[in-house]
């Protein structure tokens, strides 16, 4: 087959305990954009046990196409059998653009599909665009994230990448959108690479995500120790929002990895983000360069993390944010004798 015979966007659907992720929401937006700039349309592929009920959602979000591989045997995520699920509807729809979440599951799913369909594969990306020419521009950090890649696959359908959850946006949705709903099916073959789940037991926690968050305050080394991040604690309150790290931190083990942003932690896209002391290197700002509000406070005037900041303050953070924090306690006050 030649190249110009595939045609049209594939976003695998991420479900897990029959909940739609975000991740998968926002893909859906980024391939409506990339399909509207070829012209073709946005198949949404749906792995899971009774999950029709998904489809509207997921058209009202983007898709064109709803492709609904419903079976029993696909209601928890293993390797082999969502594999050959993907693998045969990307070899029905013959889509030029195929989009996975950088999730776990992505991250073991896509690579084995690549490997059968005898593609390539762009991990993490952070950008996506095209070109004259219809390539897919796949962005992603190298060398440790001190450059920035633009991957192109000239010769190779699909062209296949993984999206970070929070890099893209989800498009706005529109309620009572039209679309066409596939009931697929597939005949799963049980090979030596067929793993069965035997139990599954969902941990139940009451931490929230940062990437949830709208207000961060994300603190690096420049914090001096781990009692430092008590006085973020107490600002992040004021401002109903979360504490989050940089690597350094995370590393030294001032802060749990699930509080981590940046290249190899979480993307975030908060209203408000506060970076103290946080040199601001290439890793850490791929992870929250698209916060809405930046504010940088680091006692080095010519620290990396001023240049993206929208207000930033010269100066050590323990003296700065008992003096911001005092302020807001003013501001919380009297909204509250306001109210």
């Amino acid at each position: 087959m030649s190249i110009n015979d595939y045609k049209g966007v594939l976003v695998f659907v991420e479900q897990r305990f029959n909940e739609i992720q975000n991740v998968s929401l926002e893909l859906l937006g980024k391939g409506r954009k990339i399909a509207d700039e070829l012209g073709v349309d946005v198949t949404a592929v749906v792995p899971g046990s009774d999950i029709s009920r998904h489809a509207q959602l997921l058209i009202e979000y983007g898709a064109d196409k709803v492709m609904l591989y419903d079976n029993k045997a696909l209601e928890l995520y293993t390797t082999e059998p969502y594999t050959q699920v993907v693998v045969k509807a990307i070899t029905e729809e013959k889509p030029e653009v195929v989009l996975f979440g950088a999730t776990s599951i992505g991250r073991d799913l896509a690579p084995r599909v690549s490997a059968r369909l005898q593609t390539g594969l762009t991990a993490d990306c952070t950008s996506l665009d095209i070109s004259e020419d219809r390539l897919l521009m796949m962005t992603r950090p190298a060398f440790g994230g001190n450059i920035m890649a633009t991957i192109v696959s000239p010769e190779h359908r699909p062209q296949m990448s993984t999206v970070r959850p929070g890099v893209m946006t989800k498009m706005e949705r529109e309620p009572g959108r039209k679309g066409e709903v596939v009931n697929a099916k597939v005949a799963l073959e049980k090979n030596n690479q067929f793993v069965e789940v035997v139990s599954f037991e969902k941990e139940v926690g009451t931490k929230m995500d940062i990437q949830e968050a709208t207000v961060l305050v994300s603190g690096g080394r420049g914090i001096g120790s781990a009692d430092g991040f008590e006085i973020l604690d107490g600002l992040a309150k004021e401002l109903n929002g979360l504490v989050s790290a940089s690597r350094a931190a995370v590393d030294i083990g001032w802060m749990p990895h699930d509080r981590q942003v940046g290249q190899t932690g979480k993307t975030v896209r908060p209203n408000l983000y506060i970076a103290c002391g946080i040199s601001g290197a290439i890793q850490h700002v791929a992870g929250m360069e698209e916060s809405d509000l930046i504010i940088a406070i680091n006692k080095d005037k010519d620290a990396p993390i001023f240049e993206i900041a929208d207000l930033g303050i010269v100066g050590e953070v323990q003296k700065v944010l008992p003096l911001v924090i005092e302020e807001i306690k003013k501001i919380n006050a009297a909204k509250v004798i306001e109210d």
